[in-house]
């Protein structure tokens, strides 16, 4: 049989293949490659805006970002650019007085990546200075180095986090030795899991499903086989809710309420409609494995530890579980130290008001995160790490995916009552987290604070 050489068939197969045809952004410059970028023509300037503005909208910041971003390229090379973002796409149009293009990109999916945020931020503030001198092709050429910016940590460094992140928080959570144990374990193999499916870019719901599952099912072993080699109590079944809490969507749904405090109703609709799909998918499949492997989500034994004692375990463990979660947003380890230590400072605080002072939980999330907005905003004056890099990361640790579990499991086997409670105090803590660091970002950020 003879093969089809035919180019126009070639091309048909490559866009079936490929759901998001890439954009040859070298395309745009390969006229003019010699001319500097604030001489270039607008089609030109305007790949330069698009781009950055794509570039920084798949590292997960939210459309506010986005769009001062490209505001800024666009005042430099003397162009008006009016954005609508998106979670997965932006639409643009630059005019500079003589012709307008309009432009409509999106990526294929989205993720958390804090190391080419920074990156990104940094070329942002620096291109009045050196960027603006480059010619259109320099400039594609340095942010096709940022693109390349791909995971720091190999999957197994990363399912080392998940589990130093899990096994934390089931310390913070009221679990024991045992349940930190085995969630380390099982969160551990599942986020590897996981890793490895997002690398060769299967779907959302698949990952999901097949990491929430593994995650569940080592536990079960590894908690059957302490029984029956150290005699280890049933109770502490309790734990495999924590193995699972590496999944939480925390960067987007606090995203999701700075976009809304920004009246960017789209960007912030989509990204709370993407968290709420990842914890029912997320809660769902861990309700069936519950099911099939006979789990109840009991309350973990009650542990006599003297006051002082857990306060200093309750740092250590809120440093630990931060770190763990801001290493799987891709953090360097400068960076996911600092914002452990904002985590355990915040978090920390939350926890002995809710035990200490009697305030209740939703009011303590708010002033947590607004300690942690704070505690960011003195640091980025600084260390110019990129604020939302520092606060999503301190503040995932305080996100209730213990309560959103129990809801969605008592909504399964209809106990209506218990799945109202917990729900409704799972919304409350949720709806005060990012409230907590948007008065943060008002009291500190004055081009946050205005309307304009």
């Amino acid at each position: 049989m003879k093969k089809n050489t035919d180019p126009i068939s070639t091309s048909y197969v490559d866009i079936m293949e490929k759901n998001h045809m890439e954009i040859p952004w070298h395309d745009y410059t390969g006229d003019d490659s010699n001319v500097l970028i604030s001489d270039a023509g607008l089609i030109e300037k305007a790949s330069v805006i698009g781009r950055v503005g794509l570039i920084l909208l798949s590292c997960g910041t939210g459309a506010w970002r986005v769009r001062t971003s490209m505001n800024k390229l666009s005042k430099e090379l003397g162009v008006t650019c009016t954005v609508d973002v998106g979670l997965m796409s932006i639409e643009f149009n630059c005019f500079d007085g003589n012709d307008c293009v309009s432009q409509s990109l999106s990526i294929a999916n989205t993720g958390v990546n804090t190391s080419k945020l920074y990156r990104m931020e940094r070329f942002v503030d620096s291109f009045p200075n050196i960027e603006a001198h480059l010619t259109g092709e320099e400039i594609h050429k340095r942010l096709d180095e940022i693109e390349r910016i791909h995971a720091l940590y190999s999957p197994v460094k990363l399912g080392l986090a998940a589990a130093l992140a899990c096994c934390a928080f089931t310390f913070l959570l009221g679990g024991g030795p045992v349940e930190m144990i085995l969630a380390f374990i099982a969160a551990g193999v599942g986020n590897i899991i996981r890793t490895k499916l997002i690398k060769h870019h299967f779907t959302l719901f698949l990952n999901i499903a097949a990491s929430i599952s593994a995650a569940c099912l080592i536990y079960t072993i590894c908690l059957k086989l302490a029984e029956m080699l150290f005699h280890v109590a049933a109770v502490n079944e309790a734990g495999y809710i924590c193995s699972i809490l590496f999944i939480i969507p925390g960067f987007p749904f606090i995203t999701s309420g700075i976009d809304l405090a920004k009246l960017d109703l789209r960007s912030g609709l989509e990204r709370l409609t993407y968290s709420i799909i990842i914890v029912l998918v997320a809660t769902m499949s861990a309700w069936i494995m519950a099911l099939l492997l006979h789990l109840q989500p009991l309350s973990f034994a009650d542990m006599h530890i003297n006051v002082w004692v857990h306060f200093i375990l309750r740092i250590i463990t809120s440093f630990c579980g931060v770190f763990g979660f801001s290493l799987m947003f891709n953090s360097s380890v400068s960076m996911a130290c600092t914002a452990a230590m904002i985590g355990a400072v915040a978090n920390t605080l939350r926890l002995e008001l809710v035990d200490h002072c009697g305030i209740p939980a939703a009011v303590a999330a708010f002033l947590g995160a607004l300690t942690a907005g704070l505690l960011a905003s003195f640091i980025k004056q600084n260390h110019g790490y990129p604020r939302i890099s520092l606060t999503v990361p301190s503040i995932v640790i305080m996100v209730p995916g213990l309560y959103l579990y129990r809801a969605i499991y008592n909504f399964g086997i209809m106990s209506l009552t218990e799945a109202v409670s917990w729900f409704t105090s799972a919304i409350m803590i949720i709806i005060a987290l990012p409230l907590g660091l948007i008065f943060a970002r008002i009291l500190t950020d004055r081009t946050f604070r205005y309307c304009t």
